[in-house]
């Protein structure tokens, strides 16, 4: 964009030729297989996302080398085993890129240089149990890349309440803007939470659990049917739209 609007500058674009090229600068296609938003970090605060799980082997890593090759932003790659981040790695074999990969999240970012980067706010990330500390993780990863500092809690659920007081009270101390709360079984702890603090709660429900509860379905409704005002809900396991989320909601204020 910097080279268009220089060129736009010099006099060598009309302001219509610089607009177009604008706009087909903002979606980059590569031969049908993807159309990245190469312009989302300049457009909303945030770097391109790619799901990896559902995605043949070759293509995803054509994404990536493609992407690279057009973009200086960070690259997430979401859902993203253990056993490809290490191909990815073999495959890359380029000591110029950093790769900052969270086992347990699944997500791997991949940058171009590192960042130091001032918190431009504070968010608390909880849950309700071990179990669900792959989610929490997945949006503490994403809190994090948005330039905000997570503070979390985990394992403090309604089966022992007692553990939760405290942990909200520090993150109410400490001025975090928003909650996201993890959840599975019966998805009652973003009610709880919500119930506690005057500010945003994001409830995750988690696909923990067996039974009627068996793949998060009961944690959603439950969540989505909270008399607790304040609460947003997303979809299962979606830590990456909870940290994206938390960030919007930070970002507005």
């Amino acid at each position: 964009m910097k080279e268009i609007l220089e060129r736009l500058v010099s006099g060598e674009l009309n302001i219509d030729e610089a607009e177009k090229l604008i706009t087909s600068n903002n979606i980059l296609e590569f031969d049908e297989i993807a159309k990245l938003d190469m312009n989302r970090n300049d457009r909303t605060g945030f770097p391109e996302a790619v799901f990896a799980q559902s995605k043949d082997y070759d293509d995803l890593i054509f994404i990536i080398r493609k992407y690279i090759e057009n973009s200086e932003d960070d690259l997430i790659i979401t859902k993203l085993s253990h056993e490809r981040y290490e191909k990815i790695l073999d495959d890359l074999d380029d000591e110029s890129l950093i790769f900052d990969y969270n086992k347990r999240a699944q997500i791997l970012i991949i940058r171009k240089e590192h960042r130091n980067i001032n918190p431009i706010a504070k968010i608390g990330i909880i849950t309700a149990g071990t179990s669900d500390i792959n989610v929490a993780e997945e949006a503490r990863v994403i809190v994090e890349e948005g330039g905000c500092e997570a503070i979390t809690s985990y394992d403090i659920g309604v089966a022992g309440i007692h553990r939760l007081f405290p942990q909200i009270a520090h993150m109410v101390k400490e001025g975090v803007q928003a909650f996201i709360v993890c959840a599975g079984m019966e998805g009652a702890l973003p009610s709880v939470v919500a119930g506690l603090v005057d500010v945003p709660v994001i409830g995750v429900p988690t696909s923990v659990g067996y039974g009627v509860g068996e793949g998060g379905r009961v944690a959603l409704d439950a969540m989505l049917q909270s008399c607790a005002p304040g609460i947003a809900v997303v979809n299962i396991d979606n830590g990456f739209g909870a940290g994206v989320f938390a960030l919007t909601i930070v970002k507005s204020v």
